[in-house]
């Protein structure tokens, strides 16, 4: 069976097409003509449309035009799922969170997990045992941390990242660009590793998954071992339709 899956999201929206489980193709896509003409391609069977930027009734009602079998919008707070949803205001949980901590629970089954999702917001969420997701935490991603500093202050200045993801990034930085640099991505680096120990001093089994656009940055930076899957929500967001169509 031949599932298309797409995420929107703040910065970006991807597409994934599976086939019999197996995801076979993933890109970004733009517009939803855009997407229609890969729905159009691709001849999906079923689709699943989620976003945390904008309502997903006019992706879905284009879609189904071309998908002969169900178009689900994932709604957080209503959509049924393969595991427990424990967080205390669903209706206000981001869809991009609750589909990876379902990817998480598919891809680590009777496993304690720690889902780090680096983008445009640093998430950090807990799945226990591959069946309730318990929530986590939210805060500002790299990007967000340099354009802060830069737009409350008079005379920062705005730094982007560097080109090189596995630069070293000097401790102490030797001018102001450089003390920006250290504050921004060697701060970050040592929060992210200060939840991993404070998690794993309470889970000793846990396992960390790694995904988001600034997972390259992380990836060699972090502590322990980690696997690092960029199509977390995607996948996530496939065993979500498929717990549904085979409902």
């Amino acid at each position: 069976m031949r599932i298309l899956t797409v995420d929107i999201g703040n910065t970006a929206s991807k597409y994934g097409c599976f086939e019999n489980g197996v995801l076979h193709e993933t890109a970004a896509v733009q517009t939803v003509e855009q997407l229609l003409h890969i729905a159009e391609r691709l001849q999906p069977r079923h689709a699943i449309v989620s976003s945390v930027v904008e309502p997903t009734t006019a992706w879905a009602t284009e879609l189904q035009r071309v998908v002969p079998g169900q178009v689900l919008e994932f709604l957080p707070a209503t959509t049924p799922l393969p595991i427990r949803n424990a967080y205390g205001t669903p209706q206000t949980l981001g869809a991009d969170r609750l589909a990876a901590a379902v990817g998480a629970a598919w891809l680590r089954p009777n496993a304690d997990t720690l889902i780090l999702d680096v983008g445009t917001a640093i998430k950090c969420d807990w799945v226990e045992g591959s069946h309730t997701f318990w929530g986590g935490s939210i805060a500002p991603g790299l990007r967000l941390r340099f354009q802060a500093l830069h737009t409350f202050t008079e005379r920062l200045p705005l730094i982007e990242m560097p080109a090189d993801l596995g630069a070293p990034v000097p401790l102490t930085g030797a001018d102001t660009q450089g003390a920006i640099r250290s504050g921004v991505l060697n701060g970050a680096v040592a929060e992210v590793n200060g939840l991993i120990d404070s998690y794993r001093a309470q889970h000793p089994n846990l396992g960390v998954i790694l995904a988001g656009g600034d997972a390259n940055f992380f990836q060699p930076r972090l502590k322990g071992r980690i696997f690092v899957i960029p199509e977390l929500v995607l996948i996530g967001l496939h065993r979500i339709l498929v717990h549904n169509v085979e409902e």
